[in-house]
Protein backbone atom coordinates (compact mmCIF):
# COMPACT_ATOMS: atom_id res chain seq x y z
CA UNK A 1 0.00 0.00 0.00
CA UNK A 2 0.99 3.63 -0.83
CA UNK A 3 1.62 5.64 2.26
CA UNK A 4 -1.07 8.12 2.81
CA UNK A 5 -0.02 12.07 1.77
CA UNK A 6 -0.50 14.29 4.78
CA UNK A 7 -1.57 17.68 3.46
CA UNK A 8 -0.69 19.24 6.98
CA UNK A 9 2.73 20.35 6.81
CA UNK A 10 5.82 19.11 9.29
CA UNK A 11 5.87 21.58 12.69
CA UNK A 12 8.73 23.25 11.40
CA UNK A 13 7.31 24.46 8.32
CA UNK A 14 4.48 25.31 10.14
CA UNK A 15 6.11 27.10 12.88
CA UNK A 16 8.02 28.79 10.12
CA UNK A 17 5.02 29.97 8.62
CA UNK A 18 3.42 31.60 11.72
CA UNK A 19 6.74 33.38 12.42
CA UNK A 20 6.64 34.92 8.71
CA UNK A 21 3.27 36.16 9.36
CA UNK A 22 4.98 38.42 12.35
CA UNK A 23 7.10 40.12 10.29
CA UNK A 24 10.43 39.73 12.01
CA UNK A 25 12.39 41.64 10.13
CA UNK A 26 10.19 44.95 10.59
CA UNK A 27 9.12 43.52 14.33
CA UNK A 28 13.21 43.93 15.24
CA UNK A 29 13.85 47.57 13.75
CA UNK A 30 10.50 48.18 16.27
CA UNK A 31 12.24 46.30 19.35
CA UNK A 32 15.19 47.64 18.78
CA UNK A 33 14.14 51.43 19.03
CA UNK A 34 11.94 50.15 21.78
CA UNK A 35 14.93 49.04 23.52
CA UNK A 36 16.71 52.42 23.14
CA UNK A 37 13.81 53.76 24.50
CA UNK A 38 14.19 51.94 27.80
CA UNK A 39 18.02 52.49 28.16
CA UNK A 40 17.79 56.37 27.86
CA UNK A 41 14.95 56.96 30.24
CA UNK A 42 17.60 56.08 32.83
CA UNK A 43 19.58 59.36 33.52
CA UNK A 44 22.68 57.45 34.41
CA UNK A 45 23.45 52.89 34.87
CA UNK A 46 21.00 50.54 33.50
CA UNK A 47 17.88 50.25 33.13
CA UNK A 48 16.27 47.33 35.48
CA UNK A 49 17.09 44.17 33.45
CA UNK A 50 14.01 41.97 34.34
CA UNK A 51 11.49 45.16 33.00
CA UNK A 52 13.82 45.22 29.98
CA UNK A 53 13.48 41.78 29.59
CA UNK A 54 9.24 41.78 30.19
CA UNK A 55 9.22 44.79 28.17
CA UNK A 56 11.14 43.71 24.92
CA UNK A 57 9.17 40.38 24.62
CA UNK A 58 6.00 42.06 25.16
CA UNK A 59 6.14 44.59 22.42
CA UNK A 60 7.51 42.07 20.50
CA UNK A 61 4.60 39.77 20.97
CA UNK A 62 2.13 43.03 20.52
CA UNK A 63 4.26 44.10 17.69
CA UNK A 64 3.66 40.80 15.90
CA UNK A 65 0.35 40.32 16.38
CA UNK A 66 -0.65 43.49 14.48
CA UNK A 67 1.18 42.59 12.11
CA UNK A 68 -0.59 39.16 11.41
CA UNK A 69 -3.92 41.39 11.44
CA UNK A 70 -2.02 43.54 8.57
CA UNK A 71 -1.42 40.08 6.38
CA UNK A 72 -5.01 39.07 6.96
CA UNK A 73 -6.17 42.35 6.27
CA UNK A 74 -4.23 42.46 3.38
CA UNK A 75 -4.07 38.76 2.19
CA UNK A 76 -5.79 39.51 -1.39
CA UNK A 77 -3.44 42.44 -1.71
CA UNK A 78 -0.64 40.71 -0.91
CA UNK A 79 -1.65 38.00 -3.64
CA UNK A 80 -0.89 40.61 -6.35
CA UNK A 81 2.09 42.17 -5.39
CA UNK A 82 5.27 40.35 -6.02
CA UNK A 83 6.94 41.52 -2.32
CA UNK A 84 4.44 39.94 -0.74
CA UNK A 85 2.84 37.21 -2.75
CA UNK A 86 5.06 34.40 -1.05
CA UNK A 87 3.69 35.63 2.24
CA UNK A 88 1.83 32.49 4.25
CA UNK A 89 -1.50 33.09 3.65
CA UNK A 90 -1.65 34.15 -0.36
CA UNK A 91 0.26 30.74 -0.85
CA UNK A 92 -2.62 29.01 1.41
CA UNK A 93 -0.30 27.87 3.63
CA UNK A 94 -2.36 28.98 6.76
CA UNK A 95 -5.89 30.35 6.91
CA UNK A 96 -7.97 33.33 8.08
CA UNK A 97 -9.25 31.78 10.95
CA UNK A 98 -5.48 30.38 12.09
CA UNK A 99 -3.90 33.30 11.49
CA UNK A 100 -6.58 35.29 13.96
CA UNK A 101 -6.12 33.09 16.58
CA UNK A 102 -2.50 32.73 16.36
CA UNK A 103 -2.40 37.11 16.53
CA UNK A 104 -4.83 36.82 19.59
CA UNK A 105 -2.98 34.31 21.53
CA UNK A 106 0.05 36.19 20.90
CA UNK A 107 -0.74 39.62 21.53
CA UNK A 108 -2.87 38.41 24.22
CA UNK A 109 0.28 37.22 25.91
CA UNK A 110 2.24 40.16 25.00
CA UNK A 111 -0.32 42.35 27.00
CA UNK A 112 -0.84 39.97 29.62
CA UNK A 113 3.01 39.83 30.12
CA UNK A 114 3.32 44.07 30.12
CA UNK A 115 0.34 44.38 32.39
CA UNK A 116 1.88 41.80 34.87
CA UNK A 117 5.38 42.17 34.53
CA UNK A 118 6.52 46.30 33.55
CA UNK A 119 3.44 48.54 33.95
CA UNK A 120 -0.49 49.46 33.09
CA UNK A 121 0.75 52.45 31.29
CA UNK A 122 3.51 50.36 28.38
CA UNK A 123 -0.09 48.03 28.36
CA UNK A 124 -2.67 50.66 27.36
CA UNK A 125 -0.06 52.51 25.07
CA UNK A 126 1.15 48.98 23.31
CA UNK A 127 -2.62 48.65 22.55
CA UNK A 128 -3.07 51.76 20.89
CA UNK A 129 -0.48 50.90 18.70
CA UNK A 130 -1.61 47.67 17.79
CA UNK A 131 -5.19 49.41 17.16
CA UNK A 132 -3.47 52.09 15.58
CA UNK A 133 -1.70 49.73 13.12
CA UNK A 134 -3.61 46.70 12.34
CA UNK A 135 -6.99 48.66 12.51
CA UNK A 136 -6.77 52.46 11.82
CA UNK A 137 -3.84 52.43 9.52
CA UNK A 138 -4.40 48.83 7.66
CA UNK A 139 -8.32 48.88 7.66
CA UNK A 140 -9.55 52.34 7.27
CA UNK A 141 -6.29 54.73 6.23
CA UNK A 142 -4.20 52.60 3.71
CA UNK A 143 -6.68 51.95 1.04
CA UNK A 144 -8.38 55.63 1.91
CA UNK A 145 -5.62 58.29 1.62
CA UNK A 146 -2.65 58.90 -0.12
CA UNK A 147 -1.22 60.32 2.74
CA UNK A 148 -1.87 56.97 4.83
CA UNK A 149 1.85 56.94 5.68
CA UNK A 150 2.19 60.04 7.18
CA UNK A 151 -1.17 59.84 9.14
CA UNK A 152 -0.35 56.30 10.08
CA UNK A 153 2.82 56.84 10.71
CA UNK A 154 2.11 57.72 14.53
CA UNK A 155 1.57 54.16 15.30
CA UNK A 156 4.91 53.11 13.83
CA UNK A 157 6.59 55.94 15.92
CA UNK A 158 5.32 54.46 19.09
CA UNK A 159 8.15 51.80 19.63
CA UNK A 160 10.47 54.47 21.80
CA UNK A 161 7.89 55.95 24.11
CA UNK A 162 6.85 52.27 24.87
CA UNK A 163 10.57 51.63 25.69
CA UNK A 164 10.94 54.71 27.61
CA UNK A 165 7.32 54.03 29.47
CA UNK A 166 8.13 50.66 30.59
CA UNK A 167 10.91 51.77 32.62
CA UNK A 168 9.78 55.12 34.11
CA UNK A 169 5.84 54.58 34.09
CA UNK A 170 5.54 58.15 32.10
CA UNK A 171 6.22 59.77 29.05
CA UNK A 172 8.26 62.41 28.91
CA UNK A 173 8.74 65.72 26.63
CA UNK A 174 12.80 63.41 25.62
CA UNK A 175 9.86 59.92 24.65
CA UNK A 176 8.40 62.48 22.62
CA UNK A 177 11.35 64.00 20.65
CA UNK A 178 12.19 60.11 19.63
CA UNK A 179 8.17 59.37 18.94
CA UNK A 180 8.65 62.54 16.20
CA UNK A 181 12.02 61.37 14.89
CA UNK A 182 10.52 58.68 13.64
CA UNK A 183 7.25 60.34 12.45
CA UNK A 184 9.42 62.46 10.23
CA UNK A 185 11.29 59.36 9.03
CA UNK A 186 8.51 57.57 8.01
CA UNK A 187 6.88 59.34 4.89
CA UNK A 188 10.68 59.07 2.65
CA UNK A 189 11.19 55.46 4.18
CA UNK A 190 7.96 54.48 2.52
CA UNK A 191 7.95 56.80 -0.63
CA UNK A 192 10.67 55.36 -1.60
CA UNK A 193 10.24 52.13 -1.59
CA UNK A 194 6.60 52.70 -3.13
CA UNK A 195 8.50 54.75 -6.14
CA UNK A 196 9.87 51.47 -7.28
CA UNK A 197 6.60 49.63 -6.36
CA UNK A 198 3.79 51.98 -7.87
CA UNK A 199 2.71 49.83 -10.97
CA UNK A 200 2.02 47.05 -7.99
CA UNK A 201 0.40 49.60 -5.61
CA UNK A 202 -1.72 50.33 -8.89
CA UNK A 203 -2.40 47.28 -9.43
CA UNK A 204 -3.80 46.19 -5.92
CA UNK A 205 -6.07 49.29 -5.40
CA UNK A 206 -4.28 50.92 -3.22
CA UNK A 207 -4.02 54.99 -3.24
CA UNK A 208 -0.09 55.23 -2.50
CA UNK A 209 1.22 58.67 -3.12
CA UNK A 210 3.11 57.68 -6.61
CA UNK A 211 -0.15 56.20 -7.97
CA UNK A 212 -2.06 59.39 -6.99
CA UNK A 213 0.16 62.04 -7.74
CA UNK A 214 2.85 60.84 -9.83
CA UNK A 215 6.17 60.19 -9.23
CA UNK A 216 7.65 63.90 -9.44
CA UNK A 217 5.31 64.93 -7.25
CA UNK A 218 6.52 61.78 -4.28
CA UNK A 219 10.08 62.39 -4.98
CA UNK A 220 9.82 66.27 -4.43
CA UNK A 221 7.70 64.94 -0.72
CA UNK A 222 10.80 62.51 -0.17
CA UNK A 223 13.13 65.23 -0.50
CA UNK A 224 11.32 67.79 1.40
CA UNK A 225 10.67 65.38 4.23
CA UNK A 226 14.50 64.34 4.25
CA UNK A 227 14.93 68.22 5.15
CA UNK A 228 12.31 68.15 7.79
CA UNK A 229 13.77 65.01 9.39
CA UNK A 230 17.39 66.27 9.51
CA UNK A 231 15.86 69.18 11.70
CA UNK A 232 14.00 66.89 13.87
CA UNK A 233 17.03 64.66 14.34
CA UNK A 234 18.65 67.97 15.52
CA UNK A 235 16.49 68.68 18.65
CA UNK A 236 17.78 66.10 21.32
CA UNK A 237 21.28 68.10 20.53
CA UNK A 238 19.49 71.25 21.14
CA UNK A 239 17.40 70.39 24.16
CA UNK A 240 20.37 68.90 25.69
CA UNK A 241 19.23 65.09 25.89
CA UNK A 242 22.25 64.61 23.87
CA UNK A 243 25.80 65.32 23.02
CA UNK A 244 28.43 66.14 20.52
CA UNK A 245 28.73 61.89 19.27
CA UNK A 246 25.50 62.31 19.02
CA UNK A 247 25.18 65.13 16.83
CA UNK A 248 27.70 64.30 14.74
CA UNK A 249 26.44 61.23 14.06
CA UNK A 250 22.78 63.03 12.84
CA UNK A 251 24.82 65.16 10.68
CA UNK A 252 26.43 62.78 8.77
CA UNK A 253 23.26 60.58 8.20
CA UNK A 254 21.37 63.23 7.49
CA UNK A 255 23.33 64.74 5.11
CA UNK A 256 23.67 60.97 3.12
CA UNK A 257 19.92 60.74 3.28
CA UNK A 258 19.76 64.10 2.26
CA UNK A 259 21.93 63.51 -0.75
CA UNK A 260 20.11 60.23 -1.70
CA UNK A 261 16.61 62.00 -1.91
CA UNK A 262 18.16 65.07 -3.77
CA UNK A 263 19.39 62.45 -6.23
CA UNK A 264 16.19 60.97 -6.90
CA UNK A 265 14.19 64.16 -6.91
CA UNK A 266 16.78 65.08 -9.77
CA UNK A 267 17.66 61.88 -11.24
CA UNK A 268 15.34 59.13 -11.05
CA UNK A 269 15.98 55.08 -11.36
CA UNK A 270 14.31 52.24 -9.59
CA UNK A 271 17.90 50.98 -8.62
CA UNK A 272 18.45 54.20 -6.77
CA UNK A 273 14.96 54.23 -5.18
CA UNK A 274 16.05 50.77 -3.65
CA UNK A 275 19.14 52.21 -2.44
CA UNK A 276 17.34 55.28 -0.85
CA UNK A 277 15.10 53.14 0.85
CA UNK A 278 17.80 50.56 2.41
CA UNK A 279 19.68 53.50 3.44
CA UNK A 280 16.67 55.05 5.32
CA UNK A 281 16.71 51.40 7.34
CA UNK A 282 20.37 51.93 8.10
CA UNK A 283 19.89 55.63 8.70
CA UNK A 284 17.42 55.13 11.98
CA UNK A 285 19.00 52.26 13.21
CA UNK A 286 22.49 54.03 12.91
CA UNK A 287 20.90 57.15 14.51
CA UNK A 288 19.17 55.86 17.69
CA UNK A 289 22.50 53.69 18.40
CA UNK A 290 23.88 57.13 18.14
CA UNK A 291 21.87 57.85 20.66
CA UNK A 292 22.49 54.90 22.77
CA UNK A 293 26.46 55.93 22.82
CA UNK A 294 25.99 59.38 23.46
CA UNK A 295 24.11 58.78 26.47
CA UNK A 296 26.90 56.24 28.02
CA UNK A 297 29.74 58.37 26.76
CA UNK A 298 28.88 62.21 26.98
CA UNK A 299 31.11 64.48 25.23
Amino acid sequence: MKAMRLDIPPFSLRLANYLQLTKPRVVSLIVFCAVIGMFLAVPSGLPPLDVVLAATVGIALVAGAAAAVNCLVEQKIDAVMARTRARPLPRGEVNSLETLVFSGLVGGTGLTMLYQWVNPLTMWLTLGTFIGYAVIYTVFLKPATPQNIVIGGASGAMPPVLGWAAVTGEVSADALLLFLIIFAWTPPHFWALALYRTQEYAKAGLPMLPVTHGSEYTRLQVFLYTIILFAVTLLPFASRMSGWIYLAAAVVLGGIFIAYAWRLMRSYSDELAKRTFRFSIFHLSALFAALLVDHYIPL
